[in-house]
């Protein structure tokens, strides 16, 4: 398919660059907001204003049917609940305001479909006229549920498959049953077809896949990819897992990335283009790669996922499910987590509650607007790769000066970490 701009701005007889309307609505840009601007390779890059509301991550509840190694609720002693009916219509109240209307994501630290109304929800947040999606385990993805969730409108069914195999799987997701995950998904996107005569043709939701990546599951990987491919999966995920106990930690396959992180950009270049990747080329491609220099690929950096948060520049927040706001998931709960074998405290960062205070306030809030503005220009301490003072132990202080929250130590910022 031809490849055509998107939109063309134009400079006016003051020199001013005037950006296309639909551009600016989609942007979220209003007179008198400030918005970054990268100089890239033969482009500039526009990043959304601080103030541009983008996603909101929804968590219905923190209950789950399942108890998987990869999961941070093996590690907290945090209340156990469901989002309450006032809760939900305060956040749908606060966010009638927003233009255009941010994308609703249904997911957080429990399953979303252990919230008994949750078809009710997907239908009220389809109301603001914003895309909806939700991620699951899959188990609880009845016949019945897969219908009430494409009647209630939902764009996006992400499931969680960590493995392509009953007992890799199981290894994985303790309690849940592969065979009947795939079931369950493929009649749900049976169900995402209207039968025209000869033909059934795709409807939405559209099915995304999402894995995290170990060492005991990524042989599987290949096959998860296929197995998505035969249900009609859009969209594939694959992450890296966060340890929570010292166990996982000999789970990681990020060792050497973290190595490779650099300060700054090198001064030596590295341009490749498109080449296969095979037993030939792949040894030798990875280890000039790992050199410490500058690595571009068909003309783009991957040094452009280093020190950028990916929830503040999609304009991202994320809601408990008792209506507490947060920047971001890391950060909607306290938690213990393992980087390069180092024990780290991340404290719970709440800008509010939205069951308690509008949303289109705390959005806002001076003391929020400013936190989004520091992590985008995030100079925060390299955590990830000093050898670690006591500094990177919790998330309260940096050797910079950066008080409560610090970034240096996220895994998200760094790209090794990755949400739906």
């Amino acid at each position: 398919m031809k490849r055509r701009l998107k939109f063309e701005a134009e400079v006016d007889d003051e020199g001013r660059l005037v950006l296309p309307r639909q551009m600016i609505y989609d942007l979220g840009l209003k007179p008198g907001v400030q918005v970054g601007i990268d100089d890239g390779e033969n482009c500039l890059r526009l990043h959304k204003p601080v103030t541009h509301l983008g996603k909101v991550y929804i968590e219905p509840t923190n209950r789950c049917n399942l108890e998987c190694r990869t999961c941070m609720r093996n590690v907290w002693d945090e209340p156990l609940g469901q989002m309450s009916s006032e809760t939900f219509s305060r956040i749908i109240e606060g966010l009638k305001v927003f233009s255009p209307p941010p994308t609703l994501f249904f997911g957080g630290l429990g399953e979303p479909l252990a919230h008994s109304a949750i078809p009710e929800m997907v239908a009220q947040a389809k109301t603001l006229g914003g895309s909806v999606e939700l991620i699951t385990n899959g188990t609880l993805l009845s016949k019945d549920m897969s219908r009430q969730l494409i009647d209630a409108g939902l764009d996006r069914l992400w499931v969680s498959l960590d493995g392509a195999k009953p007992e890799s799987y199981a290894d994985v997701r303790l309690g849940a049953v592969l065979p009947e995950v795939i079931s369950n998904l493929s009649a749900f996107r049976d169900s995402c077809y209207i039968p025209d005569f000869c033909f059934r043709y795709p409807t939405k939701p559209q099915i995304g896949i999402v894995f995290v990546a170990m060492k005991r599951n990524i042989a599987d990987l290949p096959s998860v990819v296929e197995i998505g491919n035969r249900l009609g999966a859009m969209r594939f995920l694959i992450t890296n897992v966060l340890p929570y106990t010292p166990e996982m930690s000999n789970e990681v396959l990020y060792t050497r990335s973290i190595d490779d992180i650099v300060f700054s950009p090198s001064a030596f270049r590295l341009d490749l283009p498109k080449i296969d990747v095979n037993d030939l080329t792949r040894e030798a491609l990875y280890q000039t790669m790992r050199g410490g220099q500058s690595v571009w690929l068909a003309g783009n950096s991957f040094e452009e996922a280093i020190d950028r948060c990916p929830f503040v520049e999609r304009g991202a927040t994320s809601i408990s499910w008792e209506g507490n706001v947060s920047p971001c998931l890391p950060l909607l709960h306290s938690h213990t987590s393992y980087v390069g074998g180092r024990e780290r405290f991340s404290r719970r960062y709440l800008v509010g509650n939205a069951a308690e205070r509008d949303l289109n306030d705390l959005w806002n809030g001076p003391e929020y607007v400013a936190f989004r503005k520091r992590v985008q220009g995030f100079d925060f301490s390299p955590c990830i790769i000093c050898g670690g003072c006591h500094l990177f132990e919790k998330n309260e202080e940096d050797c910079f000066g950066n008080p409560f929250p610090t970034c240096g130590g996220c895994l998200w910022a760094q790209g090794i970490i990755q949400c739906p």
